[in-house]
């Protein structure tokens, strides 16, 4: 050891001449390996005697003092090479290992994860503020049912192109910085909104475009996120946890957006979210970095952790492939297909249901948010639900194939089956009941298709989620606008809702004949 210790070192920090030989084979074996894998050293470990210390035997007899004295000048100078050890081989980014693991301290992953629940929680709340405020909106410029369903998909029209452009900048830049801009001009678009809407349609529909053009870099960026900073055990349970904060963002605007609107007027919840979104853009900055490598928050043991549960590494030459050489592969051509139906299904719900409940039971617009909200809270926790007992059958051996088959099953057929009985609920309470279910269902897809880009293409996730978002945007945009256009064609919305089931049950069956888990690009 005294041959890599630097001069200024050794002057600095007291240390002894050579090893302890009371210590064991094995403590001095684990002090090797630390200087080898350039891990730090954690402060503290205590020498442990080999043989029988016949001065110390006798020390304890005589009442234990002197014991005690040698036994704590023992402890200091293995803290003192501890710490001069840690100074030596300390991880990149001035993370000193010397301090790595404080009992009780949430580990760095956990705290990411949270932040970005509580990203894409205003994601979807300032979404959904829209939902509720269009029909005051209506009202006041005596909007048609399907003029309202094309101010209801026109943020999708900027969605649909930053999905693959947000793909690519996420695989290149990593996902804090992509996902920091999207929700500043998110925020701000949504701050804009009640300005452009009371100076024309015109600048409402292109303020809603520019917010989905900022929100598409959502989904591709917390995606490349979970997969650097979680290992492959634990990807499940993260994503489940990122996507309940965007389902609560659902009843979070469901619920304040009818409260803010009648005490602070239509204006009030578009300033609340937007502020919301500024505060929490000044804690991402500076608490979440691209890699685990590059924190200087993060442990030697979880750095190992989240490295050594990685099994399927992104290697190869770094580039990209073509979109036909994508399109060209069935377990690619799955998982697009399951976006598509997921968007159609999600959005169709997202986007009518306080329409649904005001026009087929005659409620009020407040007790229509409410009905609306229940189902998202439930999708919440049944996305975790489903995220925990995925990543509990990867651990138990199971194929990842076959857990994303079941689970991606689950979250279509139970959605299909729920939508066919909504055609038949006669209360508002029994239609709420089965929306609740299809949303509970269909979260179980969150641990089937939407992980599935990570276990297919590890090197481009962006850019296969980007593709696979922008053909599902296109398929919301359908629904959204064909969902008005088959109301007021047919007078109910039973007929789009037999529609959507069908195209879940179609979509399950493919997926179950195509969809793999292992690596393909």
């Amino acid at each position: 050891m005294e041959a890599l210790r630097p001069a200024a070192a050794a002057a600095a920090v007291p240390v002894v001449s050579s090893p302890d030989p009371r210590l064991s084979i094995s403590t001095r074996s684990r002090l090797a390996s630390f200087g080898r894998t350039q891990l730090g050293f954690a402060p503290g470990i205590r020498a442990r005697p080999v043989g029988r210390d016949r001065s110390g035997d006798g020390a304890r007899r005589n009442g234990g003092k002197e014991w005690r004295r040698r036994r704590h000048q023992q402890e200091a100078r293995c803290t003192a090479e501890g710490i001069e050890r840690g100074l030596l081989f300390g991880d990149r980014g001035g993370r000193v290992e010397a301090a790595e693991d404080a009992v009780g301290a949430v580990p760095e992953r956990f705290k990411v994860v949270a932040l970005m629940a509580c990203a894409m929680c205003l994601c979807n709340a300032d979404r959904v503020v829209m939902s509720v405020a269009v029909v005051p909106l209506a009202a006041r410029h005596g909007w048609s049912t399907p003029f309202l369903g094309i101010v209801q998909s026109s943020f999708l029209w900027g969605y649909v192109f930053s999905s693959v452009i947000g793909g690519v900048l996420v695989d290149k830049y990593g996902g804090k910085r992509v996902m920091a801009w999207g929700v500043a001009l998110w925020s701000l678009a949504t701050l804009l909104t009640p300005w452009a809407a009371n100076h024309s349609t015109v600048a409402l529909l292109a303020m809603r475009a520019f917010f989905g053009l900022a929100e598409g870099v959502a989904l591709p960026s917390m995606s490349n996120l979970s997969s650097r900073w979680f290992p492959s055990h634990e990807r499940a349970s993260a994503v489940g946890i990122s996507m309940g904060g965007f389902h609560l963002g659902n009843v979070a605007g469901l619920i304040l957006t009818p409260l803010m609107m009648s005490s602070v007027g239509i204006s009030g919840p578009f300033l609340l979210f937007s502020s919301l979104g500024l505060l929490w853009l000044m804690r991402w900055a500076n608490g979440v970095t691209n890699h685990p490598r590059e924190s200087r928050f993060v442990g030697a043991s979880e750095l190992r952790l989240i490295e050594d549960g990685k099994s399927n590494a992104a290697v190869g030459n770094g580039e990209i492939p073509s979109i036909r050489v994508l399109l060209s592969k069935p377990p690619a051509l799955a998982i697009i297909l399951a976006n598509i139906t997921n968007n159609w299904g999600y959005f169709v719900l997202l986007s009518w249901m306080p329409v649904y409940f005001k026009t087929v039971f005659d409620i009020n617009l407040k007790n229509a948010a409410w009905f609306s909200a229940v189902p998202w809270g439930t999708m919440a926790v049944s996305g975790y639900i489903a995220g925990a007992a995925s990543d509990y059958l990867i651990k138990a051996g199971y194929s990842l194939t076959l857990v994303r088959k079941v689970m991606q099953s689950i979250g279509f057929i139970g959605p299909g089956i729920a939508l066919l009985c909504l055609n038949y609920a006669n209360s508002p309470a029994v239609a709420s009941l089965f929306i609740t279910v299809a949303l509970s269902f269909s979260s179980f897809s969150q641990a089937g298709f939407l992980l599935n880009i990570q276990d297919i293409a590890p090197q481009c996730a962006g850019f296969l989620h980007g593709i696979a978002n922008s053909a599902g945007t296109v398929a919301a945009i359908i629904s959204t606008i064909g969902t008005g256009y088959f109301v007021q064609w047919l007078g109910s919305f039973r007929a789009f809702l037999t529609v959507t089931a069908a195209l879940y049950f179609v979509t399950t069956i493919f997926y179950n004949l195509y969809a793999t888990g292992d690596r393909v690009f």
